[in-house]
């Protein structure tokens, strides 16, 4: 028998070479999110969906939020209320809920109408106040104005005082009182020392 040579191609050279491929990783699984429902869902017992118009303004760490508004207004009113708001004017609402059923639970008969009065009449006292603190200092400045305007007056009718030079007197005074100053004294003194004998000596 003759014996037959097998060749080998050279694809399958390099595929007998070539190192198998190593198996992939096993894919990771993600573990899911669990959102904690809104305080308003947990508080009503229900499932909080996912565009919950309530979780935005009734977060889980604020129970009492929700409490207090839900026991004087009721769940569907708010929903309501916020469903016929816009975005801008939702948080400002439900603070303004909270405030008036807070003010509901404290005064059951006048609510935040009680409160309202009240600063109303601190308002107007407080007014009352500053027009009489205005009503004294319009007088003050009335006294003031009527002092100075005396006091205008007063410096105006006095005489005005003389002057250091009207009190000295005359230098013609002084030369005719004392006899000084003039020619016709110094010789006098002349002669009076001529005539007399004030330099004779005293011993002798």
């Amino acid at each position: 028998m003759e014996s037959r040579e097998v060749k080998s191609s050279p694809t399958s050279t390099l595929l007998s070479q070539s190192p198998s491929p190593s198996p992939l990783p096993p894919p990771t699984v993600q573990a899911p999110v669990v959102v904690s429902p809104c305080a308003a869902c947990k508080i009503l017992r229900r499932r909080c969906a996912e565009k919950c118009v309530l979780a935005p303004y009734f977060p889980p760490s604020d129970p009492l939020k929700f409490t207090i508004a839900h026991r004087i207004f009721g769940a569907s009113n708010i929903i309501k209320l916020l469903l016929d708001l816009p975005d801008s004017q939702r948080a400002d609402a439900v603070s303004s809920l909270v405030y008036e059923a807070s003010a509901r639970i404290r005064d059951p008969v006048y609510g935040c109408a009680g409160a309202i009065c009240q600063l109303q009449k601190q308002i107007n006292e407080l007014q009352a106040e500053l027009a009489k603190t205005q009503a004294e200092l319009v007088n003050i400045h009335c006294h003031q104005t009527n002092l100075v305007a005396l006091i205008c007056k007063e410096l105006a009718q006095t005489p005005p005082p003389m002057s250091s030079l009207s009190l000295l007197p005359d230098h013609r005074s002084l030369d005719n009182n004392f006899n000084i100053a003039t020619p016709q004294n110094y010789q006098g003194y002349t002669s009076l020392f001529e005539d007399s004998n004030i330099w004779d000596p005293l011993w002798t």
